[in-house]
């Protein structure tokens, strides 16, 4: 019960940060967007910024979520490249640049560790599964390890947000991802 309480608070809490902007959304906003308490927000977060923590919890339940819809029969490769494409489209329908550029910046500077980088985290988890089916698939490369096209696949999206964070978020992140997140990656699709 407490867990479905915490994602419903999560879950209005981006909602509105999308809808509203971060700095113009209370925690009055949340605890009535979510239809909780005060009491409950206060037992599961400290204050506002204690959002910014949550990212990598509602990219990972979207990838999920975008996992449960692709065919067991296509190119492992091609996963990755899906994946990435509408990922990026959610990202852009979910946070604006300014906010994601918070978060990430909260991810440099950080003391209580990176919980984007968490290795245990769901995304890596499912993009490893994926590369290393397409490596047994003979649809991925075999000369790099599963963790070291993990650790590149994560780079290249961070690359693309990144860049898109820095310019604002003045071109869609969804169509730059689609033309350039193939080219980057490339290099791990196994030739015939």
């Amino acid at each position: 019960m407490a867990g479905r309480v915490k994602a419903k608070i999560v879950e209005a809490a981006w909602e509105l940060f999308h809808e509203k902007g971060y700095d113009n959304t209370t925690i009055d906003d949340i605890i009535k967007r979510s239809g909780t308490s005060k009491g409950s927000f206060y037992y599961h977060f400290d204050s506002k910024d204690a959002f910014l923590g949550t990212l990598s919890e509602i990219l990972d339940e979207k990838y999920l979520e975008l996992s449960q819809e692709i065919e067991d029969d296509m190119n492992n490769f091609d996963k990755l490249i899906y994946l990435d494409a509408k990922m990026h489209e959610a990202l852009e329908n979910m946070v604006n640049a300014d906010l994601l550029a918070s978060l990430y910046s909260t991810q440099l500077v950080s003391k209580t560790g990176q919980n984007l980088l968490d290795q245990n985290r769901i995304y890596y988890r499912l993009i490893g599964r994926i590369v290393e089916e397409g490596q047994k698939r003979g649809e991925i490369v075999e000369n790099k390890s599963v963790s070291e096209i993990v650790k590149y696949y994560a780079m290249c999206e961070r690359a693309l947000v990144s860049e898109w964070c820095l310019s604002k978020g003045s071109y869609s992140l969804a169509e730059y991802s689609k033309e350039y997140f193939p080219i980057m990656m490339e290099e791990f699709r196994r030739k015939e």
